[in-house]
């Protein structure tokens, strides 16, 4: 079946979208049915699985009418919700190293490693012109204000702006300014925006959690000695011209740590910032979900994925299919238990 024909048949798609500015306001039920929401988490190459996710719901007549976005969520989220989701599967699928390399805008003097002018042109190839309150379903894309740390909201405007705000990581993509705002990536603040949500009107909401298989690793170890392990012994230094000679492959091998491990066991600078952003993303979520538990989570297999593991989204892509199906019975258990009386 092709995936625009499970759109329209999920949905009843006639017409052009309604125009909803307000959070407050909220999309027509489907008779008998609570409004079923959305919430995608934020997980960089991970966030592939949401495809997978999206398509067993949307084929099992589970689509949902409200979809809320952290990051790579907003911009899968949007994607579905601009009847762009098939598109944007081939291109991931399609991705190799080289691809994603070539995707990669680096500059100095910026926020960020990443310019990001040239994600942002391949946003606007299928998503130009196309505005939130202009879609058929409700979406919000969840963004982190630069300095407040404000939790942002962007519910209407330019869906590509929104999105660009929504996945620009610290130190890696350079911070969008909106609405005189500066804002970048709402995993900072609300990596799986399950409050959203509710407060755009899901009587239902369904959560996909993308670090849910690393929940389990952190914990507190309460008696640690502060001693420093001990140091090597320094080589003699050579003398003359090969004290200099030694100076510059020092600095080279202090080089080559940013983007790898200068010693056996020494971190280097990316994968401090992935650990770093990974247990952020765990501790926050755990927070946020004990206060505001969806009825149902979603959460991938992903453990084995890196966060820039792009060129690896057919795997991905099925891993959130299989996970999917495995709650497709709770799911309608619990569509099923809110179902409304209809007149």
């Amino acid at each position: 079946m092709l995936w625009d024909d499970i759109t329209r048949r999920a949905f009843g798609m006639g017409g052009g979208g309604a125009t909803m500015n307000d959070v407050s306001v909220a999309p027509p039920r489907h008779p008998g049915r609570p409004r079923i929401g959305l919430a995608l988490g934020g997980g960089a190459a991970r966030g592939w699985a949401h495809i997978g996710v999206i398509q067993v719901l949307a084929e099992a007549g589970f689509a949902p009418e409200i979809i809320a976005g952290t990051s790579i969520g907003a911009v899968v989220g949007g994607c579905f919700c601009a009847g762009k989701l098939p598109e944007l599967a081939d291109f991931a699928t399609t991705l190799t190293k080289r691809r994603v390399v070539g995707l990669m805008d680096f500059h100095i003097g910026g926020a960020g490693l990443i310019a990001g002018g040239r994600l942002k042109r391949l946003l606007e190839r299928d998503l130009a012109d196309l505005r939130i309150e202009a879609m058929e379903q409700r979406f919000v894309a969840i963004a982190t204000e630069l300095g407040t740390g404000h939790e942002i909201w962007l519910t209407h405007g330019p869906l590509v702006e929104a999105l660009r705000a929504s996945y620009a990581l610290p130190g890696v993509i350079d911070p969008v300014k909106l609405g005189g705002r500066w804002l970048m990536d709402g995993a900072l603040v609300n990596p799986v925006p399950v409050t959203a949500a509710r407060a755009l009107g899901a009587d239902v909401v369904i959560c996909v959690n993308l670090n849910s298989e690393l929940a389990g690793r952190g914990t507190t170890i309460q008696s640690h000695g502060a001693e420093p392990d001990p140091v090597a012994p320094a080589e003699p230094e050579a003398r003359n011209g090969r004290r200099w000679l030694g100076g510059i492959s020092g600095a080279a091998r202090r080089v080559r740590g940013l983007v790898g491990r200068p010693a056996a066991d020494q971190p280097g600078l990316a994968g401090v910032m992935i650990d770093a952003f990974n247990i952020t993303q765990d501790r926050i979520s755990r927070s946020r979900l004990a206060g505001d538990p969806p009825d149902v989570m979603i959460g991938p297999k992903l453990a084995r994925v890196g966060l820039f593991d792009f060129h690896r989204a057919q795997e991905t892509v099925e891993l959130g299919r299989q996970a999917a199906l495995r709650a497709l019975d709770e799911i309608e258990a619990v569509i099923a238990a809110c179902r409304l009386p209809v007149d």
